[in-house]
């Protein structure tokens, strides 16, 4: 085959292909930029390395504190037994004053002096209720699930379980000294569900919690003592006011447990919802009747005397709407005040609680801010509820309807948590999703 011509242009591109090849071997770019390459290449492979090593010290470093952290740390308050309560504290400073205020409660029991029990005269003065800088604390972290006084008239003590597992105690005539008064202590890992304290003696302190425990603090011996666990959450707690031997509890869906301490082991099982029980509460006219509410929308009246286990037979059945949050007898137990979260508060009364009647109240707290719930002061005259607008309001059970509310500018956040004080009256306790306790008085 004979060889093809090439054109003019091939030519001329050909010629100056061969010209930059001889100029670029002129000036070495070829070398040097191959140099260059290697190099770059090197650092990069070097940066690489070095970052590597960097994340590797890092992370020994970082299980190093760890491990010694680990070795420094109290107790897990999930231990299954008895936890020092000088494990426990979680506060600054000793507990030591605290430890003695409580025993010399168990001194004065000794010499004959128990828990006072008073007859309140009158109703409380609504209009002289006000509240004090110096009564506002913020005691624990997180949110308040529960607030309890101190059933004693000669000292003013809050006992207060957030959802993290605290329990914190404030004295509230503690003013001015480097603790505040408060002392906090961690024997639980969640949401405490109920403090109570022990009618018989007033150093010994039982606490519930979602984690399924119930403690004993015991002040003389200096431990949270553990007296039950069961794998399912514990919801509520209450004590029969005429028998301190045993404790009622709520726990799971809709079950309630009776624990005798006596024989230190539950007595009495039942299943009386179709969801978790929120709140259990006797009647101090009869204390054989009982009231559960639960999230099954549900308020149920219980004859202990006729509790079958098999198959419970409640007395009486009101439905709500939605969940009920709560459902508190009276001072007199002869009335009953519910809160649901269908934006009601129930009252019953009359002769077995025939008569009902339903107060509008918004209950919507949302996710972060514990539920209302509404709680009787010092006689039938009025129920105590919060409001999402930073108040505390009043509502009348005979007229039915919101007959004030308490407002105050030293009120920062919403109380959601109640209890008046069972020895002064006028003394109400409200508690926050900020840890805050804010306590109102009556001149």
């Amino acid at each position: 085959m004979a060889t093809q011509k090439l054109t003019e242009y091939e030519i001329k591109r050909l010629e100056n292909i061969r010209r930059n090849d001889e100029m670029l071997a002129a000036l070495q770019l070829h070398a040097k930029a191959s140099l260059l390459s290697n190099a770059s290449k090197r650092q990069r492979d070097g940066s690489a390395k070095s970052y590597k090593m960097l994340i590797l010290m890092r992370t020994l470093i970082k299980q190093l504190l760890i491990r010694r952290q680990l070795a420094r740390e109290k107790p897990s308050p999930c231990v299954l037994g008895p936890l020092k309560m000088r494990d426990a504290y979680d506060g600054t400073g000793s507990d030591r004053a605290f430890i003695d205020t409580l025993l010399s409660f168990e001194r004065k029991l000794i010499s004959g002096v128990g828990i006072e029990k008073r007859e309140f005269e009158g109703r409380v003065d609504l209009e002289s209720m006000s509240l004090e800088p110096e009564n506002i604390a913020r005691i624990m972290p997180g949110r308040i699930m529960t607030v309890r006084f101190l059933p004693q008239s000669n000292v003013n003590i809050v006992a207060a379980g957030n959802k993290l597992g605290n329990v914190a105690f404030w004295n509230v005539d503690s003013k001015g000294e480097k603790d505040n008064g408060i002392f906090l202590y961690r024997p639980h890992a969640g949401p405490i569900s109920g403090i109570l304290f022990q009618q018989s003696c007033l150093s010994k302190i039982f606490t519930s919690c979602y984690d399924g425990y119930l403690r004993l603090m015991d002040a003389e011996k200096e431990v949270f003592n553990l007296v039950h666990s069961c794998d399912d959450a514990i919801f509520c707690l209450s004590q029969h006011p005429n028998d301190v031997k045993t404790l009622y509890f709520g726990e799971g869906r809709g079950g309630l447990s009776v624990w005798d301490d006596r024989t230190g082991s539950v007595s009495s099982q039942w299943t009386l919802h179709e969801d978790r029980i929120n709140t259990i509460d006797f009647s101090s006219q009869n204390p054989n009747i009982m009231a559960t509410s639960s999230s099954d929308a549900t308020v149920c009246l219980w004859d202990l005397r006729k509790v079958d286990a098999g198959k419970p037979k409640s007395l009486k059945i009101v439905n709500h709407e939605r969940a009920v949050h709560s459902a508190y007898f009276s001072p007199s137990g002869s009335s009953l005040a519910s809160t649901s979260f269908d934006d009601t508060i129930g009252i019953l009364s009359g002769v077995d609680f025939e008569d009902t009647s339903r107060v509008q109240h918004s209950n919507q707290t949302g996710r972060w801010i514990s539920s209302f719930r509404a709680t009787w002061g010092w006689d039938d005259s009025f129920v105590y509820v919060g409001n999402m607008k930073r108040g505390v309001d009043i509502i009348s059970p005979d007229q039915r309807r919101v007959i004030k509310t308490l407002q105050s500018p030293h009120m920062t956040a919403i109380p959601c948590r109640f209890h008046a004080h069972p020895c002064r009256v006028g003394m109400l306790a409200g508690a926050t999703a900020g840890g805050q306790v804010y306590i109102w008085t009556s001149s």
